[in-house]
This record gives structure tokens, C-alpha cells and sequence, in this order.
């Protein structure tokens, strides 16, 4: 069995600047919200339910699904929240199986902001948690995003509180240091890892 190591963030924790160094060190990074994406593709079931719930204002000229007009939409009502996380996430699961079950490198990653807050949790024989605080993630997503303050902070309340996440981790990357920084804790982790999924096929 394929040791699989979680990592997880809030919202601006910089999660993809972890996994981009993992990715080069040859390890298999199986994204969560890249696996939300393949399944509301155009022709996809979940993306025919998500306009007949929500209107066609949430599907693009194109035939896409409109995320931020969804975004907008689920962040200020928890039932259609609840709704949409009903209808997507078994598909998500089933997504990130399927891609798990394809990796070819000595131990796997899941990438997934909503590890902890959902079964993907299950998954990960360990869980590494990119923390930052709260006002450097407000400040990331509001310059990457384009999304407002108030927006920002309805993402945040809606996820794990920073504590709670912090209590879970089996490791803590701080990610408030220098990019560069993330260069040696990445290669450290990385060697530890291999030697984990080593132990664990012995």
C-alpha cells in the first residue's frame, strides 16, 4: 500500500507553493480541487444539477461552470453549502481514489483544504498542515483572488479554525517565512517520507 501524506491549509497558506516542490522532487501530488474541477466539467451530471439548482448564472457563455458566481452564492447561505457539498463531494472522493490508485511514485500526496473537515482525512497515514496567520492569508487571497475582504473572511469562517487544524497536524510547515525557505524543509520532509513509505512496504 502507497504511503499517502495529506496537506492541508487554509485559504492563502500556500499550499500549492509545497506541493510545486514536491511535484519536482518526482512525487505524485493528487490535487483535491483539481479533482473538484474534472467533476463539474461540461457534460458531467454534477454540473446539470448544480444550473438546474442554482440558475443559469452559474454556468459561463462557454458551457464552464462560473466559480466565483458559485462561490458568491454557497459562502452567503450554509444550506446551499450543505447542498452543494452533498452533491459533490462522493464524486470528489471517488476522483481522488481513482488518481491515487494511479500513483507511481514511493509515497503519494493529497492536497485538499477540506482534509480534515471531511473523510479525504481518512486517507492520509499523515497530515501535514502549511500554516500562516489569519491576516497573511486575508492578505494572499484578496491579491491573488481578486475577491473582496468580506469574502475572504466568509471562505476562512467557513473552514476549520487555525486551532483546530494545528491540533490535527502530525507536522506544521510554517509558511510566513521567506519562499526560499520552503526550498530545505520540503527536501528534509521528502527524505523523511521515503523512509516512512520504506518501513511501510518492508
Amino acid at each position: 500500500m502507497t504511503l499517502v501524506v495529506g496537506i492541508t491549509g487554509g485559504i492563502g497558506s500556500g499550499k500549492s507553493a509545497v506541493t510545486e516542490r514536491f511535484e519536482k522532487l518526482g512525487v505524485t501530488v493528487v490535487d483535491a480541487d483539481l479533482a473538484a474541477r474534472v467533476v463539474v466539467e461540461p457534460g458531467k451530471p454534477a454540473l446539470a444539477a448544480i444550473a438546474a439548482h442554482f440558475g443559469d448564472e452559474t454556468i459561463l457563455p462557454s458551457g464552464d461552470l462560473d466559480r466565483a458566481a458559485l462561490r458568491a452564492k454557497v459562502f452567503s447561505d450554509p444550506a446551499e453549502r450543505e447542498w452543494l457539498e452533498q452533491l459533490t463531494h462522493p464524486l470528489i472522493g471517488e476522483e481522488i481514489l481513482n488518481q491515487l490508485a494511479a500513483a507511481t511514485s514511493d509515497y503519494a500526496i493529497l492536497s485538499s483544504p477540506l482534509l480534515l473537515e471531511t473523510s479525504q482525512g481518512e486517507l492520509a497515514g499523515i497530515t501535514v498542515v502549511v500554516d500562516v496567520p489569519e491576516s497573511t492569508q486575508l492578505e494572499r487571497t484578496m491579491a491573488r483572488d481578486n475577491n473582496d475582504e468580506a469574502q475572504v473572511r466568509r471562505i476562512m469562517a467557513a473552514q476549520m479554525s487555525r486551532e483546530e487544524r494545528l491540533a490535527r497536524a502530525d507536522i506544521v510547515i510554517d509558511n510566513s517565512q521567506p519562499i526560499s525557505a520552503l526550498d530545505d524543509v520540503v527536501r528534509e520532509l521528502h527524505k523523511e517520507f521515503l523512509a516512512r513509505a520504506e518501513s511501510i512496504s518492508a
